[in-house]
């Protein structure tokens, strides 16, 4: 395990595009996750490239999502990896460029292979169900955060998948340190406010 534990936001956003970071990002969020799928090569540094000095300017922690050779180049903090990542990212490269490492676990054996690499937090999920994409996982429920994190100990852990403000603090009782929200926001008629209150609840759910 990591030698030195990574603290993170309690609350972690992911975001498809750097227009929802630009618009949402200056209201308070500290942890962000850019998730950018099916676009050009140029497109996806672009928006990188963007995010990492919008995130610098408001002091905010960024992932990246998937593009570990481009997160490399443009000396990002973070990359988050998913488990078909996994079979064709070099781990070593990443580590030796000094970034820190999140991957998805969704059951055990995954969960193995993740602890295997050291990572700097993993993610469990589905938790509830999501309309995010097709899975063939469904619902863990949280019963699952507390038994996936005993088994990791001081790793951050982060519960996605289906996450509410509502089901935000069962998930915070089960012993998640962080959650992730996607739909709840980007398909919230009010974004804006959906932050605030994110950033509000999950600031006094100690």
């Amino acid at each position: 395990m990591n030698s030195t534990v990574t603290q993170l936001d309690r609350f972690y956003p992911i975001f498809d595009s750097y227009d929802w970071l630009e618009r949402l990002v200056p209201l308070g969020i500290k942890l962000v996750q850019l998730r950018v799928k099916d676009e050009s090569q140029e497109s996806i540094k672009s928006q990188i490239v963007k995010a990492k000095t919008l995130c610098q300017q408001y002091d905010c922690q960024l992932v990246v999502n998937d593009y570990w050779q481009l997160a490399i180049e443009l000396g990002c903090d973070y990359v988050h990896l998913g488990q078909e990542d996994l079979d064709v990212a070099d781990i070593e490269a990443i580590k030796s460029a000094g970034i820190k490492l999140g991957i998805s676990t969704h059951c055990e054996e995954e969960l193995e292979r993740a602890l295997a690499l050291n990572p700097d937090y993993i993610a469990l999920g589905p938790v509830y169900p999501t309309i995010l994409k097709k899975m063939k996982w469904h619902q863990q429920g949280v019963e699952k955060l507390t038994l996936w994190k005993e088994r990791i100990g001081q790793v951050p852990l982060i519960s996605i998948g289906g996450m509410t403000i509502d089901r935000s603090e069962g998930a915070f009782l089960a012993k998640a340190d962080s959650v992730a929200a996607v739909t709840d926001i980007t398909l919230n008629s009010d974004p804006e406010g959906q932050i605030e209150a994110w950033l509000k609840a999950t600031r006094l759910q100690k």
